[in-house]
């Protein structure tokens, strides 16, 4: 039976790919012949690259070791340049026959773009400037079966970024820098929270019921205890539950997960800052949503204005107010206020133009109208304030405006980054409005929340007053890195597997 070939520029192109890795297969065969161990052990290096490179002057003509990955390769007859990076970048080294040997040059010459060595020798600048090792000793620490794509840059399937991440990171210093400032950001919100006297705790990422959030949530099952279980939509009510225990000021960041579509802005799974402070209001977490975003973006940028796609973003705190109703009617043109009820609000945004459906609720067309109309027209960081209470069960109704909520969400360059309520906690209206949630899920809306009834249960023993704030690390990422998708700043964002 023979085999066809696949025809083409992609069969070419595997068909070469073929043909280099059987010929690094054969050089792994000839290192193992000559007894060298192709995949080495602890390497002791005493410097990064960075480091030799920007400090020169205290390096030059001094020995060191340098461990990392062949970028490039350049051989001059009797002796060689390369190009090897680690995690601090890239560094030139020089093998010369003449302070290695014969034999160590000759494997040399046969090492590939992609291996990873360590080196030994001293610094020095060659002529034309550029800081260099002289190689005195050559180890090599692992084989590269597979080439580096030549043109990674070039390449239109943008998909095989994200399935191959490791190969990304390896030619696109742009991508692991992208990384590097993810954990910074991280790490200056654990100080910035941890300053203002949070503590940091950790809730059940597997839940008896799906809570916290309008989402569908992922499924499991424990077989031990024989039961289903959720994949964590939201810790909200797990933290709530330690403000009821007497905890004060919580955060976690956390990892969620949501069975949604996938875009740009959205990935199943994905991580939060959520943090709850007793005794605090929505006023409070809008100031402390203000300090913490600047904060974060003067720490690991240096600067809190930014560009963004073309945008100049200010992030210097106070930042925008208005409340949902001010902006619908600016920016629609409805006054939903003199809209009584579900069918001239229905009528109304049928007007012009929405697709709604005559059972909505009033609070749902207001929404709605607000996100068609209003949301990508919020450039400039904005607090949009008093949301409809159908869709913020879990936040304390507004006394001066009944219908509505103490609650905020944060909008940058069209994009809701924060969620912020005022906490609701009376038993007894939380048991009503999850009531109504059950009814909705009957009706079909897979995405309403469940009764909590250990929830409740809490909430009788009594949960102080609080203020509570959920951030999106990942679309907070996008922003300070100027990175226009998610699946940028997720190390392996969820793919659908390929045939």
């Amino acid at each position: 039976m023979s085999v066809q070939k696949p025809e083409g520029p992609a069969g070419e192109h595997q068909e070469d790919l073929n043909e280099l890795m059987k010929v690094r297969r054969e050089k792994l065969a000839e290192v193992k012949e000559k007894g060298i161990d192709p995949y080495g052990h602890k390497y002791i290096r005493t410097n990064l690259a960075a480091e030799i490179y920007d400090c020169f002057e205290a390096f030059d003509g001094k020995e060191v070791s340098l461990a990392g990955r062949i970028m490039a390769k350049r051989v001059m007859g009797k002796a060689s340049f390369a190009h090897i990076q680690d995690i601090s970048g890239q560094l030139q080294i020089y093998v010369r026959l003449n302070d290695v040997g014969q034999e160590n040059y000759d494997f040399f010459l046969k090492l590939d773009i992609g291996d990873i060595i360590g080196v030994r020798g001293k610094v020095f600048k060659t002529r034309m400037g550029e800081v260099t090792i002289s190689v005195e000793e050559l180890d090599l620490l692992s084989k590269s079966l597979r080439p580096l794509p030549e043109k990674w840059h070039g390449l239109k399937d943008v998909e095989l970024r994200y399935r191959q991440r490791y190969v990304d990171l390896i030619v696109n210093p742009e991508v692991k820098n992208t990384f590097v400032m993810r954990s910074r950001i991280n790490n200056s919100i654990r100080r910035y929270l941890e300053n203002k006297g949070f503590l940091e705790v950790e809730t059940p990422m597997m839940h008896p019921i799906a809570g916290g959030a309008t989402a569908r949530p992922f499924t499991t099952h424990h077989n031990a205890l024989d039961i289903n279980l959720f994949l964590r939509i939201a810790p909200e009510l797990y933290l709530k539950r330690l403000l009821v225990g007497g905890f004060e000021k919580v955060f976690e960041i956390n990892r969620n997960f949501r069975n949604e579509g996938i875009s740009t802005k959205h990935n199943p799974e994905f991580t939060m800052l959520e943090l709850y402070q007793a005794y605090a209001d929505y006023h409070d977490m809008m100031a402390l949503t203000e300090g913490l975003i600047s904060t974060v973006a003067g720490e690991v940028l240096g600067i809190t204005s930014l560009a963004y796609e073309g945008e100049a973003i200010d992030l210097t705190p106070p930042w925008n107010r208005i409340p949902m109703l001010e902006a619908v009617h600016r920016y629609s043109g409805l006054n939903f206020e003199n809209l009584k009820g579900e069918g001239e609000a229905y009528r109304a945004a049928r007007e012009i133009g929405l697709e709604v459906s005559p059972s909505d609720s009033w609070g749902s067309i207001l929404n709605a109208v607000f996100e068609e109309k209003v949301e990508p027209r919020l450039i400039q960081p904005t607090f949009v304030l008093d949301y409809p209470i159908e869709i913020s069960p879990l936040a304390k109704p507004k006394k001066e405006q009944p219908g509505l909520t103490y609650r905020f969400e944060l909008f940058i360059y069209g994009r809701e980054l924060a969620n912020a309520f005022s906490e609701l906690n009376d038993p007894i209206d939380q048991r009503s409005r999850f009531q109504k949630q059950v009814e909705k899920r009957k009706s079909g809306d897979e995405e309403a929340h469940m009764m909590d009834e250990d929830y409740i249960n809490a909430l009788e023993y009594g949960m102080p007053p609080a203020g509570g704030l959920g951030i999106g690390i990942d679309r907070l990422v996008m922003l300070l890195t100027g990175s226009s998708s998610i699946r940028d700043v997720i190390l392996f964002p969820l793919m659908k597997p390929r045939d």
